[in-house]
């Protein structure tokens, strides 16, 4: 029997012996009344068994019908979304597993089980077909979405000994996602404002009972059809608040009567004809003074929406290992059978070369993947622990710093997961489809198929760029508020990538000078344009002095090497989450090996454009014009 889990070795190492499950059950079960557990083990044993089960699923009742669901497109039929069979019978199969609910507390209805779990159930899903996977998200993503919510905004009461969840502002609307009844959407773009939320046109208003309406047009919504949308709005009138005056309201799209029939308060205004992801439903979707629910204060939408959006980049990094994934097993695959003069092409040299470029960067990105994945859950809950007032003054002071490190750590890697996987897709699915030939272009084969679904991945949740702006934007800022100890690491990193006790260690400090004096040389050229020097500054005062600059005027030579140094900034990360890894487990060195290999060349080559190119093309854009070069749409969140 096929299964999507038990054929993938490395895989099977992150679950067997990387990943520490015992800390993650240690803060999922802390109520010892309601742990169904004899042991950690026993736990997980179980995530096992749900995992090794979901593998089976997905490998044998989706993947055998993805050309199928390519094929079949949704359709709108009188105001509503009519889905392809093939589909609904997956989704009807998905709410018998009942799985809707995983990682969402037991007295909610869900399973409780730690996010990582989840987060590594979305790769298998997404090697199965990619576009099912992103509906099937819809239903835990908004469900867990409405509780984070709550919890922020101290509507959810919680027992203060055992956290268990006593009341929660959504929970009837969690209980129908949970149950696989319902679904939601995150509902952010329209029209005339892509990532520049500071032109969004949807308002909310607020009657004189204090009920607030929200009226508008959003596009390109996934899954947008179903019943509970968060959206973002203009609450505020005021034009030069600009991104503070956004809220975030949820709206039903529809209630029911009695007899389970749809009362729309919204209307489905088109289903988008997709290049791929033909599983998912894509809407244009209008309010007209639709009932709303504030989420959070006035103002704050911005801000709880960017939230809701970091953790799915996390996902989108596991969704495109998936379909990384698929395309290296479909390449190999067929190298391996495809003879042409006198061997199969696999053993060719060039795609001998390709298909292990693509086996090491999977291998990279999922090692990436896991490391942000965790330290993001163990920051939330043991943050969750402190909000509850768990332990003595002591614990709770040494808890608040490994939140601190975790925290800056996740924020670190979150938008390097989404850049570095989407982007790696869109490279492997086309090497898939080149190692195919004519036949990749074919639509019999399914390589073709992949690289259209691949091409949407370094676009929605954050486009590349947005990624990119926003690494960049963190370094820089970490440099203004230690400089000291920043040029520490960089005289640190240097000696080591010199003078390291064997190879692989000065390889991997190699990597990270680049990263290092990449961002140095950034920082210096923008000082230097301005007339100062760091030094200058006092240190107190250095991020205050960042604010007053015009982030669109003055850090034109970082905005234009954002992505170059954001592709440092991959390869360094993975280089030292896979260097960290050998020295519990020795066996993973030539996976690091053959990494550094690569990453060696691809970062020596974009430290040379940092430090050598781009003059001409910022000297052509500032002629002529006083307003010198923006990041087009970019740059509101990447200021924020």
């Amino acid at each position: 029997m096929a299964n999507f889990f038990t054929d993938n070795e490395d895989l099977q190492f992150y679950f067997d012996k990387a990943i520490k499950w015992d800390k993650l059950i240690e803060l999922v079960e802390n109520n010892p009344d309601d742990n169904p557990y004899e042991s950690p083990q026993e736990a997980v044993d179980t995530f096992k068994d749900i995992f090794e089960m979901f593998g089976q699923f997905v490998a044998e009742e989706i993947a055998p019908y993805a050309e199928e669901i390519d094929r079949q497109h949704p359709r709108l039929e009188n105001g509503e979304v009519i889905i392809p069979e093939r589909v609904e019978k997956i989704f009807a199969a998905l709410k018998e597993l009942d799985l809707h609910g995983m990682a969402l507390p037991r007295e909610l209805g869900g399973m409780n089980t730690p996010l990582l779990l989840y987060s590594l159930l979305i790769e298998v899903f997404s090697r199965a077909d990619v576009s099912t996977m992103s509906h099937f998200s819809f239903h835990q993503g908004i469900a867990l979405s409405l509780l984070f919510y709550s919890i922020l905004e101290d509507t959810t009461e919680m027992d203060s000994e055992t956290g268990a969840i006593k009341e929660t502002r959504f929970k009837d609307a969690i209980a129908k996602l949970i149950a696989g009844e319902e679904w939601g959407s995150m509902d952010l773009t329209e029209a005339h404002a892509g990532s520049d939320l500071a032109q969004l046109r949807s308002k909310a208003e607020q009657d004189e009972n204090g009920d607030w309406f929200v009226t508008g047009t959003k596009i390109w919504i996934t899954s947008g059809h179903g019943r509970y949308h968060i959206v973002i709005a203009r609450s505020e009138d005021d034009p030069d608040l600009g991104l503070d005056g956004l809220s975030l309201y949820l709206v039903e799209a529809f209630t029911r009567d009695e007899q389970g029939n749809k009362i729309r308060h919204t209307t489905l205004d088109r289903v988008d004809e997709k290049l791929g992801h033909h599983g998912s439903v894509t809407v244009a979707i209008s309010f007209d003074r639709s009932p709303a629910q504030l989420i959070g204060k006035r103002g704050d939408g911005f801000k709880l929406m960017l939230m809701l959006m970091n953790n799915a980049r996390i996902s989108v990094g596991f969704e495109s290992l998936g379909l990384c994934e698929s395309a290296y097993r479909m390449a190999k695959e067929f190298a391996a059978e495809r003879p042409a003069m006198g061997k199969t092409i696999d053993k060719h040299e060039m795609i001998a070369d390709m298909l292990d470029e693509m086996d090491v960067d999977i291998l990279g990105l999922r090692a990436l993947c896991v490391d942000t994945a965790y330290n993001e859950e163990i920051a939330r809950r043991l943050d969750m622990q402190n909000k509850r007032g768990q332990g003595d003054e002591a614990t709770q002071k040494a808890r608040s710093k490994d939140i601190r490190y975790r925290r800056k750590r996740s924020r670190m890697l979150t938008p390097l997961v989404k850049y570095y996987g989407s982007e790696k897709s869109v490279q492997i699915a086309r090497r898939c489809m080149q190692i195919h030939g004519g036949s990749g272009y074919m639509t019999e084969y399914g390589a073709e198929k992949l690289l259209r679904d691949s091409l949407v991945l370094p676009i929605y949740e954050g486009t590349s760029q947005i990624q990119s702006l926003m690494a960049t934007k963190d370094s820089l800022q970490f440099i203004f508020a230690d400089f000291t100890g920043f040029m520490q690491r960089l005289s640190s990193t240097r000696i080591k990538a010199s003078m390291g006790s064997d190879k692989r260690t000065r390889m991997t400090a190699k990597i990270r000078w680049r990263a290092l004096s990449a961002q140095r040389h950034l920082i210096t050229k923008i000082i230097a344009n301005k007339g100062w020097a760091l030094k200058d500054i006092p240190s107190g005062q250095r991020m205050a002095f960042l604010k007053d600059w015009d982030a669109k005027r003055d850090f034109a030579p970082a905005l234009l090497h954002a992505e170059r140094l954001t592709r440092i900034l991959c390869d360094a990360a993975i280089a030292e989450v896979l260097f960290k890894q050998i020295e519990q487990f020795p066996e993973r060195a030539s996976i690091l090996d053959r990494f550094l290999e690569r990453a060696d060349a691809r970062t020596q080559a974009m430290y040379y454009e940092i430090l050598h190119t781009g003059e001409r093309l910022l000297n052509d854009l500032h002629e002529g014009s006083q307003n010198p070069p923006e990041a087009a749409n970019e740059n509101d969140e990447a200021a924020a």
